[in-house]
This record gives structure tokens, sequence and C-alpha cells, in this order.
């Protein structure tokens, strides 16, 4: 049996999978199966994957059930004893599963092993922009505030943990167990995390190298902030009910964070009135983020403010000058983290 099992859904990504496939193959650590998800894709990305004939590589078969669905599937086809995620757009650095390996074989009490993140540009272009959580003494409350995973890509878990929070359910036909909701088509992660955080004794914990890459996607964010707000309220209405005392007690400031991020994304799309209606909801939700993380928040009021006040080509200058501080501070918090 290999120990590790790599799980990648893939929906329509043909542009991206043979990337990801390629990072899975060249790992330094060679004990895995790689389960490749094909979740009801109309373009050539099953032929593409039907290409390699690493006996290592699995493919799975289904209709379309959603990346929560699709990860679903993968864990249930899984054999390792650690799980590991891989979106099919993202790609890893060739240690990644060595240094996750390592790091739950010495803790024993951590059943989430997650890695900081690098960004990279849609083209794969590497870029100086680094997701740096939390790594360590981390409480239920960070996961469900600051979500210290990040991305999907990120987290190496044990098998145990998701025989904690298994469920049932009869959706596809057949009663089938579930570790990430279904019922979720975004959130799914920030959800499993929390569930997994309130309600089994596994910990978190996370390596300081940036052995993800995660891809920035293009696109505008209109169309979709109103279905990813009410995904994540659904959310917090669902952790209501296993952890009431936790949402009591940090819905707030969780959901401040939550509108900061997404005003931020609208500033990057430059949908200026978006931005400042999700921001003025997160300092409504809980103005103390200004001094929790004032660096971050002061960044962020001043590009939405600066983009709404200023025409388009006076802006741009002012936008330039804002991502290289970011990038700065950014690169601080990853020297200080021995990232970089």
């Amino acid at each position: 049996m290999p120990k590790v099992s790599v799980i990648m859904p893939a929906y329509n990504v043909a542009r991206f999978i043979e990337g990801a496939i390629d990072s899975v193959l060249a790992q330094s650590f060679t004990d895995f199966e790689l389960l490749i998800v094909n979740d009801g894709s109309t373009d050539d990305t099953l032929a593409r994957c039907q290409r390699y004939a690493d006996a290592r590589i699995r493919i799975v078969n289904q209709e379309n059930r959603g990346l929560a669905g699709a990860r679903n599937s993968g864990i249930r086809e899984a054999r390792g004893a650690f799980l590991a995620f891989l979106d099919a757009d993202d790609l890893w650095r060739p240690d990644k599963l060595e240094r996750h390996v390592r790091h739950l074989e010495r803790h024993t009490g951590i059943g989430v092993s997650y890695s900081v993140s690098q960004f990279m540009a849609e083209d794969g272009t590497p870029l100086s922009m680094y997701q740096v959580p939390k790594l360590d003494d981390v409480t239920v409350e960070d996961v469900l505030c600051r979500n210290p995973v990040g991305n999907g890509s990120a987290p190496l878990i044990r098998r145990e943990v998701f025989e904690a929070i298994e469920s049932w359910d009869d959706r596809y036909g057949s009663t089938e167990p579930v570790f990430f909701d279904p019922d979720f088509r975004q959130s799914e992660d920030i959800e499993c995390w929390v569930r997994i955080a309130a309600t089994t004794p596994w910990g978190f914990a996370g390596l300081p190298e940036p052995l993800t890459l995660y891809r920035l996607n293009g696109g505008g964010l209109s169309a979709s902030v109103d279905r990813q707000l009410a995904s994540w309220e659904a959310f917090i209405a669902k952790a209501f009910g296993y952890a009431p005392e936790l949402i009591r007690k940090y819905g707030g400031r969780a959901r401040a964070y939550q509108y900061r991020y997404l005003s931020r994304r609208a500033v990057w799309s430059g949908e200026s009135r978006t931005a400042l209606r999700l921001l003025a909801r997160a300092l409504g939700s809980d103005w103390r983020i200004a001094i929790r993380e004032p660096a971050r928040t002061a960044t962020t009021c001043a590009a939405v403010i600066m983009q709404n006040l200023l025409p388009r080509s006076l802006y741009r200058p002012f936008e330039r000058f804002v991502m290289r501080l970011n990038n700065r501070l950014s690169r601080k918090v990853a020297a200080e983290a021995n990232v970089v």
C-alpha cells in the first residue's frame, strides 16, 4: 500500500493539469498514488491524463459533483495512511510530500500539516507574494478566523482525521461516506477545517517553506461575490450547530476578515464599488481587525478609497505602489518565518 494518496479533482482544467501531474511525479518522496478524479470534464482533461503511463496514477471518472464531491470520491478510493490534496491548477515544490510526511511522523498529535504557499500568476510565473499563516499553537478560533491552511492544495492529512468526521449521504443513488460537505460548492475547505478543529482532538501545524504554488486566476468578482458570501454564511450557520460558543464569540471577527479578504479581491478585479461595500461590512462586523492587523487593514482601506476617488489613469501608479508595499510586507513576514 502507498504511504500517501494524492487526490487531484479535475474539472475542465486541460490548460493546467499536466503541470500539476508533473509536479506530483517529480516529488522526492515516491511512495504515493495519484488519484485523479475527473469530475465530468467536457474538455480534453481526461485525454491529457490518459497520456501518462505511470503505474502510480489512477483515474476515477464520475458525473460532475463539484469540488467537495470529487474530493470525497478520492478519499473513498485512497489507500494511503496520509492524504494530500492538489487542485489541478496549482503546483507543488519537489520536496512537498517528503517534508509533510516527516512532519506528521514526528508529531503524532498533529492531524493536518500544511505549508506556506507562494502565489503565481495565471500563466504560472511565481510572484514575490506569499500566504504566510500561523504555523504553531493553532487554536480552533485561528482556524475559524484566519484559515491557516490557506488553500486546498496546501495540506497533508492523516486518514484517521477523516475517519473522525465521516458522515453518510445517499444523494447519488447509494449510501456513501462523505467528509467534505457536498452541500457546499464554495467554502467547502474552511467548513471541513473548522469541523476538524472543533469536533476532533487532532491539531493543526504548518511548515515555513513555500511548498505550494497557488495560482491566481483572472476574472471578475461581482458575479460570484454574493454566492461566496451566501456559502460562507451557510458554513457559519452549520458551524453554529456543532460549536455554538465558538461562533458566538468569534463569528463577528471571522466575518470581518472574510469581508476584508473579498474587498481586496474586488480591488484586484477593479470593482471599486464592490470593494467599498465589502470593506464597510468588514469594519462594521468587527472594527478591531484594524488593531489586530493594522498594516493589512490600512493598505486595504487606502487601496479601496483611492480606487473610488481617483481616475483610473491616476489610480494605476498608486495601485503599483500599494502592490510593492504589500509585496514588501509579504517578504518581511516570509523572512521572519524563514521562508525566503
